[in-house]
């Protein structure tokens, strides 16, 4: 019961990470916790799995209006915030040559302009001594094919940590870096695209090359979020936690 009493949000947290993650926090203690998500139904279906201290808000955290949303309804019960797991992102594959502005931008509107903002949004609701995580990928320190776009998204998210971690001091607020590995999510199917048998076909290539031989659970790397946000973590501040089964490491 590490989050006992705690207030809690979780962007992106309708399914994958993000559901798992506002899971567990539920689990260990949390009085409320706060998940957004841009479909109102798939948020609302998640919001009922978790039970009556889930706050489900739909808004897009890419958009300004999304924020505020955010902020109004964190507001609206008077609360403030001891843990925010900035995890709502987006991923896509597109060849180099086929990558357009407009692919551009909603992948750094939602995946780094939207990571900057909904932190320094609900800053003044942060309390003095809170935990921010920021959900980035192994994708930053890697140079995957097709994900150029997707991987320099991350890269930003995971330096975002570091200077945060500085900017914040002066009310002591840790803020560190998640970064998933290879992860069984929707975003395999909605975003990357791949049917059964390219999953399969990845599963293979983790058998392979990674230490741990598979593909990860949303559980899993929620747990490393949670480590994170937690009292033991107190003297971790800037890092990125890579949980990847070993992928990236060796």
């Amino acid at each position: 019961m590490r989050f006992t009493n705690s207030v809690v949000v979780v962007t992106g947290g309708s399914t994958g990470i993000g559901f798992s993650a506002a899971e567990a926090f539920v689990a260990e203690g949390a009085v409320r916790v706060y998940i957004t998500g841009r479909t109102a139904d798939t948020l609302q279906a998640a919001a009922g799995r978790l039970g009556n201290r889930a706050v489900p808000v739909v808004a897009d955290v890419g958009t300004e209006a999304g924020r505020r949303a955010l902020v109004s309804a964190i507001e609206a019960n008077g609360d403030r915030i001891d843990v925010l797991f900035a995890n709502a992102g987006i991923a896509e594959s597109r060849p180099f040559a086929e990558s357009d502005e407009s692919f551009f931008d909603r992948t750094f509107d939602i995946n780094v302009k939207g990571v900057f903002f909904t932190v320094q949004s609900l800053l003044p609701l942060l309390n003095d001594g809170g935990s921010v995580v920021l959900n980035a990928s192994i994708v930053g320190n890697k140079g995957m094919p097709n994900l150029s776009v997707y991987n320099a998204s991350k890269a930003a998210v995971r330096s975002f940590a570091r200077s945060l971690a500085n900017d914040l001091k002066p009310r002591r607020i840790r803020v560190n870096a998640l970064s998933p590995g290879a992860t069984l999510t929707p975003i395999m199917q909605n975003g990357l695209k791949l049917d059964q048998s390219g999953i399969d076909a990845f599963e293979a290539m983790l058998a392979a090359n990674a230490p741990a031989g598979r593909m990860g659970q949303p559980a899993e790397i929620a747990a490393g979020a949670l480590f994170l946000a937690s009292p033991a973590a107190s003297y971790v501040n800037g890092i990125e936690l890579s949980v990847d089964g070993g992928l990236a490491q060796v």
